[in-house]
């Protein structure tokens, strides 16, 4: 009977250090996907910010110089579209 003891108690131990090592994982797992989530925040704010930095250096370039027109076109597009999603924003602020 003792063998049978001690191998239940082997089991038990075994047992014991998988709950354990589960556990590590899941408290592993939560740190993992909070990091990945403040990655993903931090990509789309420097996405953000490069899309601000190329359209200030468009503006710049323009104030320089004479740009060509199809390029002009393409600026005054895109400012209209910020325009537009400014205005979208300030209506649901409003709301």
């Amino acid at each position: 009977m003792a063998s049978m003891e001690d191998q239940l108690n082997r089991l038990q131990s075994k047992l014991q250090e998988l709950i354990h090592r589960y556990q590590l994982l899941e408290k592993e797992h939560v740190r993992l996907r909070l990091e990945i989530k403040e990655e993903k925040e931090k990509n789309n704010w420097q996405e953000q910010r490069a899309e601000q930095l190329k359209l200030q250096v468009e503006i710049l370039q323009s104030s320089r110089s004479s740009m060509p027109d199809d390029q002009k076109k393409s600026l005054e597009k895109r400012i209209g579209q910020y325009v537009k999603e400014i205005d979208k924003c300030i209506a649901m602020l409003n709301e």
